[in-house]
């Protein structure tokens, strides 16, 4: 960009506050799954007593990587997040085919993903027409892109509004299922076929976590703010423990809700939990303000990702002279505008891809489960290999039980990377034509270079 703010000397600032923190994280983590996929987590599990030990687990599992990410981002902070932490423990190339990901499908694809449903809830209030949903899916990517263009203390300000909101909706699923819902018809829980054997084996289990890690996804992509908090050797760690803590609570309540209030089969046959709770509850009102509460949660995801997904594109740009152009941080603004806009353009090319394909882009998402998993195995070793090649470093915050504690990270991410690769099967393959094309641009860059 030609504006004198946007000079390459332009860096990160310290501009986050310890709650600016906490509502991002929380922001990131709570979005709009919670309001659907406990269902499939009941539907995969068999009994209650499992359906609260699987949401505990993903808690604990939660904090246990937060642990990790915490010694990373506080000893070596960067807008770069992940990409950071893997170039500085693997070199260039492995974090360049990460931050390709998410330039291409991660972070675009979850903008695109909670736009759609955004869409599909406001569709509901006023319809557009036949692609409805696709235009008001476009127009949120552009407003939100351009708040956040605007300025960080916009889209922080945008962020903390979105998830008070939608924080307040979670406890008043919790008021609704554990207070006023109307007893349930209890039916005797089936037993899912094929989940013979130890808990841990079977593949109820695995689903079941997949989903539950899918529903606790985000409070990883804190890291791409490390640079931006104030006194960030004692924010990070507090505002992940923290966010983490609230939001595992606010999980296990809401579902022992679910179930309080519809019953655990009707729960698990729901395809529309909270809305079924809700209007149970207060009938046709109940439904109105479901689809309010899932609108906030889509756009608190929504907005959450911009923010941290501009950082990863803008870190790439930064490192590849190839991708240069996403490179550049607006100093006045205090985002990386050029990378911001690149991002809002991939997300509207999801949507249209969308609304042409019937949800093709949805697929896209799925597909990159394994290839996110790869990765995040690979940033839980990186704290291995930078404690062996940089054990003088500074590092104000440290691994409690370490080596332990990190190797139980590494490890349920493996398995976590096995049931992804197990669920999707053949359709995993797409996740790797995106690295390999990623592999080509990275050929290309150095060759240029």
């Amino acid at each position: 960009m030609s504006a004198p703010h946007a000079q390459e000397g332009a860096a990160p600032h310290q501009t986050l506050s310890l709650f600016d923190a906490i509502t991002m994280i929380v922001g990131l983590i709570v979005g709009a799954g919670i309001f659907g996929t406990p269902a499939l987590v009941a539907g995969a599990v068999q009994s209650e007593a499992m359906l609260v030990t699987v949401w505990i687990a993903g808690g604990i599992f939660s904090v246990i990587g937060a642990l990790c990410y915490a010694e990373l981002a506080t000893a070596f902070p960067s807008a770069g997040g992940e990409y950071h932490f893997l170039q500085k423990a693997f070199g260039r190339q492995i974090s360049f085919l990460y931050g390709w990901a998410r330039l291409t499908v991660v972070v675009a694809g979850s903008i695109a993903v909670f736009s759609y449903l955004f869409g599909d809830y406001m569709s509901r209030v006023i319809n557009l027409g036949t692609y409805s949903s696709a235009i008001w899916a476009a127009f949120i990517v552009t407003a939100l892109t351009v708040v956040n263009y605007i300025g960080i203390r916009e889209g922080k300000a945008t962020q903390n509004l979105f998830t008070v909101l939608e924080v307040g909706g979670l406890v008043l699923i919790v008021v609704a299922g554990l207070f006023f819902a109307p007893t349930p018809v209890v039916a005797p829980v089936a037993a899912a076929a094929g989940d013979a054997g130890p808990w841990y084996m079977g593949a109820g289990f695995g689903t079941a976590m997949l989903f539950v890690l899918f529903t606790y996804g985000g409070w990883n992509d804190a890291a791409y703010i490390s640079a931006e908090v104030r006194n960030p050797d004692r924010n990070m760690s507090r505002a992940l423990l923290f966010s983490i803590a609230l939001v595992a609570l606010l999980y296990v309540l809401v579902n022992i809700a679910y179930v309080k209030g519809l019953g655990y089969e009707a729960m698990a046959r729901s395809s529309a939990v909270a809305a079924d709770l809700l209007k149970n509850t207060w009938g046709t009102t109940g439904e109105k303000v479901i689809s309010i509460m899932i609108a906030i949660a889509a756009l608190t995801s929504v907005n959450g990702s911009m923010i941290v997904g501009a950082r990863s594109n803008y870190a790439l740009g930064r490192d590849w002279p190839l991708l240069g152009y996403l490179g550049k941080w607006h100093a006045a603004s205090g985002s990386p505008r050029n990378a911001l806009v690149v991002q809002g353009v991939i997300a509207i090319a999801l949507v249209a891809l969308g609304a042409t394909q019937n949800a093709g882009f949805k697929a896209l998402v799925e597909y990159s489960l394994p290839v996110f998993w790869g990765f995040f195995m690979l940033v839980g070793i990186s704290l291995f290999v930078l404690r062996q090649r940089e054990p003088e470093a500074r590092r104000p915050f440290r691994v409690p039980g370490y080596p332990v504690v990190p190797g139980i990270f590494v490890l349920m991410c493996g398995y976590l990377l096995y049931s992804s690769l197990a669920y999707h099967r053949a359709n995993a393959l797409v996740g790797l034509v995106v690295l390999a094309v990623g592999a080509v641009v990275m050929l290309f860059s150095h060759k240029r270079k």
